[in-house]
């Protein structure tokens, strides 16, 4: 029970984290595109436009961090404090401050709520603007030199021990070791904790000095999840070999990673599949001296490739292709060595997914159950929003299936996904796993809510589909 409770405490940190990086990717593609393509070693050499390297990643992408982990906390107002105290390890450090923004950004934002709790009932009439901006414009100022003088050099000695870690890691030829823990870890759920809270901020601090890092590839290479979804195309039986076609796609050119691992939770010998597809791709990549400039989000071969510099191609594609086929023949072998042994279905394996990621386990054999406080026309609804911890994963599918129903039914109906902490005001009906409904109630009280058990196949997304198109 104390193990369970910590996992689920860990997965919850790497919940954060992802939250306060997702939402930011975009500038983090942008700004790793600006650097393989202008700096010197890019593919177009521009002196003048590669001035916007450093600024980038000293700057921008630190106080996006620091802004979106204050307004998870407390909206736009912790998210300005956040940024502002943010500033203060940016400027008291010389290297990429994100471990600094990731701590920052969120104490900010909770101290500034905290002291809204306590003062604002205080304020007479009148005098809630003067006391807004000054208390947010004071305490900002003063976490910004708390930073700089105490929390920057704090942060910046940890960042050289845990680079100066991976640089004898990597020097001692011992980084394919790390799929050892990474590839567990996935099917874990803890995979935001390794990626966004370690890999990316050490990656970042690599790409500033060597233009690129082997860390981007550590966690994002879709071919150990590949080969496990081949053998599963070739020897699998029943559903799980029928639905493997389809996750095919999902996982390698979607990049949703975690559409493989029910099937790993299935047959838990799997597990040493990924871990060989993921050494081996590892190995590769070192042998070639791969990297890209920034992380791939989602865990596509397109945003693999799309990030990947001029003379890193054959690596990465190498890596990619041996992961893929050294997985492929363990995963395999086991399908093989084990098939008379019988085989648990893939449904019952994706709610055991759903019990992995720290949720609450469901009775075998219930059919999912569907929580709606009011019914609604079509007529009455724009928008649905399938919302999952990161808002990625489990809600992309989740809305992809979501809206593949609704055309097929004539239903013209915007279904889009978030993180369960960003559901937006105006979504109509909200589709969460059973144990999210009451966050998301809360959240948004007056949509519609519907709860499943799982994402994967729930019937209740037909029930939805025949709701709104009887009414």
């Amino acid at each position: 029970m104390a193990q369970t409770g910590l996992r689920s405490k860990i997965q919850r940190f790497g919940s954060y984290l992802s939250g306060m990086i997702m939402p930011n990717i975009a500038a983090f593609i942008a700004w790793g595109l600006i650097t393989a393509l202008f700096i010197p070693k890019g593919w177009i050499p521009n002196e003048e436009l590669a001035t916007m390297v450093d600024p980038m990643i000293k700057y921008l992408l630190p106080l996006l961090i620091g802004f979106t982990g204050g307004r998870m906390v407390y909206d736009f107002r912790g998210g300005v404090v956040g940024a502002t105290a943010t500033m203060g390890v940016i400027v008291g450090t010389g290297i990429p401050m994100f471990l600094g923004a990731m701590l920052m950004g969120p104490l900010g934002g909770f101290l500034i709520k905290k002291i809204d709790q306590w003062l604002l009932p205080k304020i007479r009439s009148g005098f809630e603007m003067l006391y807004n901006n000054f208390s947010a414009g004071i305490l900002g100022a003063f976490l910004a030199g708390v930073a700089f003088k105490v929390i920057g050099p704090v942060v910046e000695g940890l960042n050289e021990a845990l680079g100066a870690g991976v640089e004898f890691i990597v020097n001692a030829g011992l980084l394919p070791l790390a799929s050892v823990f990474i590839e567990p870890a996935k099917v874990l759920f803890l995979n935001n904790v390794i990626n966004h809270g370690i890999l990316s901020p050490l990656g970042v601090q690599q790409v500033a000095e060597e233009g690129s890092s082997i860390l981007f590839l550590l966690e994002t290479n879709p071919g150990p999840g590949l080969g496990i979804l081949l053998a599963f195309a070739f020897f699998g039986k029943g559903a799980s070999k029928a639905s493997s076609y389809g996750a095919i796609p999902i996982h390698f050119i979607g990049g949703i990673h975690e559409i493989y691992f029910p099937y790993i939770l299935m047959k838990p010998t799997l597990i040493l599949a990924a871990i060989g597809g993921g050494a081996s791709g590892v190995l590769t990549f070192s042998i070639f001296n791969a990297g890209l400039p920034a992380t791939p989000s989602p865990g596509s071969i397109i945003a693999l490739l799309a990030l990947t510099q001029k003379g890193n191609f054959v690596g990465v594609i190498l890596g990619v292709i041996i992961a893929t086929a050294v997985s492929f023949f363990i995963a395999s072998l086991i399908l093989k060595l084990s098939k008379d042994k019988g085989e648990e279905d893939i449904s019952a394996a994706a709610g055991k997914m759903e019990d992995m990621k720290g949720k609450k386990s469901s009775v075998s054999g219930t059919l999912n159950k569907t929580t709606t406080e009011q019914v609604v026309t079509a007529e009455q609804v724009d928008k649905v929003v399938f919302a999952c911890d990161a808002g990625m994963g489990s809600s992309a599918m989740g809305a992809s299936l979501l809206r593949d129903k609704f055309k097929k039914a004539g239903i013209d109906i915007d279904v889009t996904n978030t993180a369960i902490n960003q559901i937006p005001q105006d979504a109509d009906i909200v589709v969460t796993h059973k144990d999210l409904t009451d966050r998301a109630k809360q959240k948004l009280p007056g949509a519609q809510h519907v709860s499943v058990e799982n994402f994967l196949n729930s019937p209740k997304y037909e029930e939805l589909v025949n709701q709104l198109k009887n009414n």
